[in-house]
This record gives C-alpha cells, structure tokens and sequence, in this order.
C-alpha cells in the first residue's frame, strides 16, 4: 500500500483550472496504476481518471474527458490532475487513489486499495 496526500483543491470560477496534486509514499508507487475520484454531496464517490503504472495509458470518465488530464512523475512519486474549463457540477471532494492494478483499465472503487483524504474543489458559476 501507499500513503497519499492530495493538495492544490480551491475555490475557481466557472470556465477557470485547478491543478490537484497528490504527493505519495511507499516503495509500489512506481509500479501500480493511479487514479483520481470524487464525490459530491449526497452522492456516490465517481471515477474521474486513471494513468497506468509508467504513464503510459489512461483513462477518462465521459463527464471530463478533453478537460481533465490525468499525469504522473514517478521520480517524484507525485501525480497530477489538472482540469480545466471547469464547470459547477465539477464541485466535490477529490481523492486520490492507489490502485491494486499496473493497469488503468481498472476503475472500480474496489480496484483501489490506498485513498487519499480527499481535497474540496468549489466551481462557483
């Protein structure tokens, strides 16, 4: 397992960017895919984006592809989303995730064993 640490939530305009960083620990972080949820009030937890363990292959949820783009630095054990064009409904508490899987195929709640504390982002309109 690794330990993860997210930063960089905020409040943003609509049709503004935030990076979201999440900064982890432990030896597997290089080999195991990463992943990026949220949650909004009185909803579920959703899948936001998922990066394999090099980099090398990601994957989007519908609602933020071609705005969200998901990217790891393994030397510095830190990865990234940075979103843009942000809209309201963008509003929820972001968790980074560290999957139980190289793979970014794998995007279920239950694909990931390590979370993060989650960081608030808040689109105002």
């Amino acid at each position: 397992q690794v330990q993860l640490v997210e930063s960089g939530g905020g409040l943003v305009q609509a049709g503004g960017s935030l990076r979201l960083s999440c900064a982890a620990s432990g030896r597997t972080f290089s080999m195991k895919a990463m992943g990026w949820f949220r949650q909004a009030p009185g909803k579920e937890r959703e899948f936001v984006a998922t990066i394999s363990w090099n980099g090398g292959s990601t994957s989007y949820a519908d609602s933020v592809k071609g705005r969200f783009t998901i990217s790891r630095d393994n030397a510095k054990k830190t990865v990234y989303l940075q979103m843009n064009s942000l809209k309201p409904d963008d509003t929820a508490v972001y968790y980074c995730a560290g999957s139980l899987y190289s793979s970014s195929a794998y995007y279920r709640r239950a694909d990931f064993g390590s979370w993060g504390q989650g960081t608030q982002v808040t689109v105002s309109s």
